[in-house]
């Protein structure tokens, strides 16, 4: 069971670490007042009983897990740096990085979904 967001980016795949830990920080700063949190065996950020984004990664990609609202009104950033997108995230690797920019912005965006 993983204890915290140290413990998971310690054990996902060594490539992929330093996008978590960049994903991490920009979510962090996105979300000063978020909790950090392990749900559904995933690290995310918590504000209250809502969890405004999750991170994952797997063996050939990562995954940024937010409001399905926050993907759709940002599907053109999505795409326009070459990303795929979901109804409720969207998925980066080394090759194609998620910019901080949008990051923030998805962050942003999903916590506004929530009301919070």
């Amino acid at each position: 069971m993983i204890a915290d967001h140290d413990a998971y980016i310690a054990e996902a795949p060594e490539d992929f670490r330093p996008l978590l830990v960049q994903l991490r920080a920009q979510l962090a700063s996105a979300l000063p007042d978020a909790e950090e949190v392990i749900a559904y065996k995933l690290p995310g950020f918590r504000i209250g009983q809502s969890i405004i984004a999750g991170y994952a990664a797997f063996s050939k990609q990562c995954g940024l897990y937010i409001s399905p609202s926050a993907v759709a009104s940002h599907a053109d950033e999505i795409a326009d740096a070459g990303l795929k997108s979901t109804k409720t995230g969207v998925t980066f690797s080394l090759s194609k990085p998620i910019p901080g920019e949008l990051a923030r912005k998805l962050a942003i965006a999903s916590r506004q979904a929530h009301d919070l």
